[in-house]
């Protein structure tokens, strides 16, 4: 393994990592050395997820708050911090909500948000001021293709994605200066179960096999090279960046 990738002796915390997109990178940081603490509001889930990953050899914690909430970020990331520091934020934490833009419901746009936005506004900040006092640190934003592109029904969530992007840049512009890289990475199109109900359309499937220069839905391992490298000192002049990994898709008309 190349030093510039290796992640041996730095704790990462990811938000939103019982399942899917979370799981896989809080995975695959600790099998590139990093001790990891996954989070989740669901206890239960929380807990069977950090079981599996121990029981393939990881060092993991759990630490379960809603990250919507400040005081519970602001009490957590304090217990988390003086079980040992955190190195690396994985802000993944997120939700979905379809419906016509001219029907949408206010409540789903305020959670929304609060669930994709805020989340990652508190929990940045709550790890970044130890880091900042460090002077060293890895933030990495889960934003989306929906950062750069829309599709009808889910205008609310773009305009979260979208705000995660900008929401980087500033974070980057105030930060670097502090010695803390903050990063995105751009999802495009994975099979996980915020689009589960996408994945079993046919018609969806064979449109977005056709819109895709890769041909295919992405699987969620493919992330993993993106968080390791945006986590690790191989980015160490990478700051304000979005990085899509989208299989083609906003490269192609």
């Amino acid at each position: 393994m190349s030093g510039l990738f290796d992640l041996t002796g730095r704790r990462a915390l990811i938000t939103g990592s019982s399942m899917g997109i979370g799981l896989a990178l809080a995975r695959g940081l600790a099998q590139h050395g990093a001790s990891v603490v996954l989070n989740a509001r669901n206890a239960a889930r929380l807990h069977e997820a950090a079981e599996t990953l121990r029981a393939e050899g990881n060092e993991v914690a759990t630490a379960a708050f809603d990250v919507t909430d400040n005081d519970s970020v602001t009490t957590a990331i304090a217990q988390i911090e003086t079980q040992a520091p955190l190195d690396i934020l994985i802000n993944n934490a997120g939700m979905q909500h379809r419906a016509p833009l001219e029907d949408f419901p206010e409540e789903r746009w305020d959670a929304l948000f609060s669930t994709n936005v805020k989340s990652a506004f508190l929990v940045g900040q709550a790890v970044a001021r130890p880091m900042i006092a460090r002077g060293r640190g890895r933030i990495v934003n889960i934003a989306s293709v929906q950062s750069e592109l829309a599709r009808p029904g889910i205008a609310p969530y773009t305009a979260t994605k979208g705000a995660i992007r900008n929401l980087t840049r500033g974070m980057a512009t105030d930060w670097a200066k502090h010695g803390l890289q903050v990063n995105a990475i751009a999802p495009g199109y994975f099979k996980t179960p915020l689009n589960q109900a996408l994945v079993d359309d046919p018609a969806f499937s064979e449109w977005l096999a056709k819109r895709t220069p890769a041909g295919r839905w992405g699987n969620v391992e493919e992330l993993v090279g993106a968080a390791v490298f945006l986590s690790s000192d191989a980015a160490s002049f990478v700051n304000g960046h979005t990085l899509f990994v989208d299989g083609g898709i906003t490269a192609s008309l």
